[in-house]
């Protein structure tokens, strides 16, 4: 592997001009084609397999008009002072019922005075606005006209909001998220080079690499049917492990650069080591991410393919066009700046050691007491992980809005003035067996009422065969409560529908229960998969048992105290105020998932990133605690800086007033914080102590048939202008290597 990369970096540090030219050629040619390319179709939000997404089916089937997946919009009237039923503020609310009716894609519009949608002290009532198309079809026009003639019908004693799906909140900004991720990798980047055009190297191939990825999935969303947000995972973990990739790149450059090698052998020696890492660790992310169909939901299949394709992009990127872009900059990227001298020459004349670096120093640490600070770092993890045991699942809905929203004060009018379970309610479809249909749904209706927790239930409505029947059962209790869920349960037990009738039951409550369910069910099938294929790529990088076996470890805990700080913030509402957490309550349901993909494709990386150094210098000195040392000084700046770069992208979604994106950004911001800084940085140098040779070990007839695939480069030894540089910072005097020629050499 390192000399076919190696072969790869001198190629395209000669024929730059030509990688270059054919990698914007690339790009112009991706950007013309998705420019001509049709519009995404709506995102397949089915969930096969599950009571909900089979009722729906039905209803889709028998009852084509009620358009079960239609966008929906809900207007609450509030009299503030009197009932709505007063002639002025019926007045209003009749102009508001009529306006709606005319807005564009709007089908149907219900009047609360003719339905009835009125509450029993006359103070509060309600439209149901149900539009032709699906949410994801529903367009800026539409959106921006509801929430036009709701501001228009706000007069003076009458309260107007509106909740549903159809409602969106005008995005503040933009990108900022992005804005401010780009920000603080700029900043980070020129503290760690030093230098602009060292630092531009990284950010401008990441962003070509996610241009071409986005343009590329739009080109392919109608042939093969790619939702509208099937980019999203794709342009953010685009973004990030671009960045992260290229700068190991360079940053090695660099080094080989200080050691003394002429510019095309540095750009050669770079990508046949650190690219080597880089391919092994993009190898981990498109595991974790190829194996989300597993999920079986297939917005999230389609969305880990595409991101698994942007990742091998930004993996082409790191080992042809960095090499190439390096060429072009020549001497405008300098060297790796040399270790400031402690002082003068000792008495041989010799200079003295040079003044280790905070790496060098905090390695050195964790290396004099490696068992204090494993136990006292994992008995941290795991106390922050304590929560994680109550994880509750669930999909944030209007409730979990912050109270300057339309959508949550209409919520909380909606409970108030007709209960808690009315922003919930429960579509029960009653299929017939074979007897009276009309019967068979008549005494599902009797039954569902006299269930405990059932505040109401309508009449059923038939379809034109008069076969099915669809039925709203209006719980007594809030759409996220162990209540409802209790109830869906009840209501789906076998034998609740009847002997000859069957009972499918839907909504958005149930569709929520019935994914959260699906997605826990599938949480630790997925993390074997992902950990087990992972672990068999990392034998073969590190030829070591007890090394992946470390890295597995190390990411489950991280995951789990990721999760763990997650549920304490977010459903348990410790230090809510300071994150922003209106109401604590169940953590969204895609988010263990979520992280378990997004965090382990990182993980992985620093831990490649980090112990093939390592591994490096183990394999040209074995001695495991200088190798440690050693590898641990040449890797942390970058590691850390790839990890900070990381964290802020992450957090700076938690500006976000969606619950939804806040917990996102919280949860891979954390649980990245801690597996750089906890586990990576400190526990995998302490556990490598502690293991010694036994860390690098591996049984001899598994060494048969494992590939040797030299991520190390311990092929490349000899190649290339000989370094002339000083040798490592941060080693003691005694660690002097004797034996071998080249003593700068064999310690990368």
């Amino acid at each position: 592997m390192a000399a076919f990369l190696f072969k790869t970096g001198k190629f395209s540090f000669r024929w730059r001009w030509l990688v270059c030219v054919l990698w914007a050629g690339l790009l112009v040619v991706a950007g013309v084609l998705g420019s001509r390319a049709g519009a995404a179709p709506p995102n397949d939000f089915s969930i096969p397999g599950t009571e909900a997404q089979q009722a729906y089916d039905l209803l889709e089937e028998r009852f084509p008009e009620i358009k079960a997946d239609g966008a929906t919009a809900r207007v609450v009237f509030k009299a503030d002072d009197g009932k709505v039923t007063a002639p002025d503020q019926k007045r209003a609310v009749d102009d508001a019922v009529r306006a709606l009716g005319e807005a564009p894609q709007v089908e149907r519009v219900t009047n609360p005075f003719e339905t009835g949608s009125v509450s029993k002290d006359g103070t509060t009532a309600y439209a149901q606005v149900s539009y032709g198309v699906a949410v994801n079809e529903l367009t800026d026009t539409s959106r921006e006209s509801l929430m036009d003639i709701v501001e228009e019908a706000r007069a003076p004693g009458l309260t107007v909001e509106t909740g549903g799906n159809a409602v969106s909140e005008k995005a503040a900004g933009g990108h900022s998220s992005e804005a401010v991720g780009l920000a603080v990798a700029a900043v980070v980047l020129v503290v760690t080079f030093g230098a602009l055009i060292a630092a531009g190297l990284p950010l401008l191939t990441a962003l070509l690499g996610v241009g071409v990825a986005t343009c590329v999935i739009k080109v392919l969303s109608e042939p093969l049917d790619l939702g509208g947000t099937t980019s999203v995972l794709a342009s953010m973990l685009g973004l990030a492990v671009g960045i992260d990739y290229a700068l190991f790149v360079v940053s090695r450059y660099r080094d080989e650069l200080a050691r003394g090698r002429s510019r095309e052998d540095a750009a050669a020696h770079a990508v046949g080591t650190a690219g080597s890492a880089v391919v092994f660790a993009g190898l981990t992310v498109v595991i974790a991410l190829v194996a989300l169909p597993v999920v079986g939901i297939p917005v999230l299949s389609q969305m880990g393919l595409a991101a698994a394709g942007t990742v091998a992009l930004a993996v082409l990127i790191a080992v042809t066009l960095i090499p190439a872009l390096l060429g072009i900059a020549g001497g405008r990227i300098k060297p790796a700046r040399p270790r400031r001298r402690k002082g003068g020459r000792n008495g041989a004349g010799s200079e003295t050691a040079s003044r280790p670096g905070p790496g060098a120093r905090w390695v050195r640490f964790i290396t004099r007491r490696p068992l204090a600070v494993l136990l006292l770092g994992a008995t941290a993890l795991i106390t922050v992980a304590i929560p994680a045991a109550s994880l509750e699942l669930g999909l944030p809905g209007d409730e979990s809005k912050p109270t300057s929203t339309t959508q949550r004060r209409a919520y909380d009018l909606l409970a108030d003035s007709f209960g808690p379970g009315f922003n919930g309610p429960l579509t029960a479809v009653v299929r017939a067996g074979g007897g009276d249909a009309q019967a068979a749904a008549r005494d599902t209706a009797v039954r569902m009422l006299n269930t405990d927790g059932v505040a109401t239930v309508t009449p059923p409505r038939f379809n034109e065969n008069k076969d099915t029947a669809v039925l709203t059962v209006v719980p007594a209790t809030a759409p996220g409560s162990e209540e409802t869920t209790d109830l869906v349960h009840t209501l789906r037990a076998p034998g609740a529908e009847g002997d000859d009738a069957e009972v499918l039951i839907a909504g958005t409550t149930a569709m929520n229960i019935d994914v959260s369910q699906k997605l826990a069910e599938a949480l630790l099938p997925y993390i074997a998969l992902v950990v087990g294929l992972a672990f068999l790529l990392l034998i073969a990088v590190f030829r070591s048992i007890l090394v992946p076996l470390k890295a597995a470890l190390g990411f489950l805990l991280s995951v789990a105290a990721g999760l763990g700080a997650v549920v304490a913030v977010f459903q348990w509402g410790w230090l809510s105020a300071l994150f922003g957490v209106s109401v604590p309550g169940p953590v969204m349901s895609i988010m263990p998932i979520f992280m378990v993909g997004v965090v382990f494709g990182l993980a992985m990386d620093y831990e490649v990133f980090l112990v093939s150094r390592m591994r490096e210098a183990y394999v040209a000195d074995p001695r495991p605690v200088r190798a440690v040392v050693s590898g641990f000084d040449h890797s942390a700046r970058v590691v850390t800086a790839a990890a900070v770069i990381m964290v802020s992208v992450f957090a700076g979604f938690m500006g976000s007033s969606e619950q939804m994106v806040k917990t996102i950004g919280f949860g891979l911001a954390i649980a990245v914080l801690f597996d750089a800084f906890v586990v990576r940085m400190t526990l995998v140098p302490a556990v490598l102590a502690l293991l010694g040779h036994r860390a690098w070990w591996l049984p001899r007839w598994l060494d048969r048939w494992v590939p040797h695939v030299d991520v190390e480069g311990e092929g490349l030894r000899g190649g290339g202008t000989a370094p002339t540089g000083p040798a490592p910072a941060g080693l003691s005097p005694s660690d002097t290597i004797t034996a071998p020629a080249e003593p700068y050499e064999v310690l990368r």
